[in-house]
């Protein structure tokens, strides 16, 4: 991220957001290709803004949100969901910003270690985890339905 001559990045501020901003943050998710018909994008955020466990922090410009990320954790290990930056923005350091905030977000909360899953369709992504000291680690992930999906 570039800084400006008093330190700061330039970049807006990086805050929680509302209920009242889950249509455009979803709206923000799907243009940003994240959306898989498995999950229901609602639900996810639903989800994370009623607990106090995790959170969704946003980047507005001029009132619009142009970059999020869904964050939480187990107790043991922070978790990064839906790293999005509105394809209108990208090149700004915003993607580094919500994830550097996502991860004081855990931080904060004494989580050590943060984790997040890549999908094997979006292999691009890891050179820019990569830059971030993020590392590719061998695990099998398992899954099972407690609800099925739609």
């Amino acid at each position: 991220m570039d800084s400006t001559p008093d330190g700061t990045t330039g970049l807006p501020p990086i805050e929680g957001a509302s209920h009242a901003d889950r249509e455009a943050i979803v709206r923000l998710w799907e243009r940003a290709g994240l959306v898989a018909s498995y999950n229901d994008p609602g639900d996810d955020f639903d989800f994370a803004v009623a607990k106090s466990n995790s959170d969704v922090l946003v980047v507005r410009e001029h009132g619009a949100i142009i970059a999020s990320v869904l964050v939480g954790h187990d107790g043991h290990r922070g978790w990064l969901w839906y790293v999005s930056v509105d394809p209108d923005h990208q090149k700004r350091g915003l993607g580094v910003a919500v994830v550097t905030a996502a991860e004081s977000w855990l931080a904060r909360r004494g989580v050590r270690k943060v984790m997040l899953l890549v999908r094997e369709t979006n292999t691009a992504v890891v050179k820019f985890y990569d830059r971030l000291a993020y590392e590719t680690v061998p695990r099998t992930v398992m899954q099972k339905w407690l609800v099925p999906p739609n």
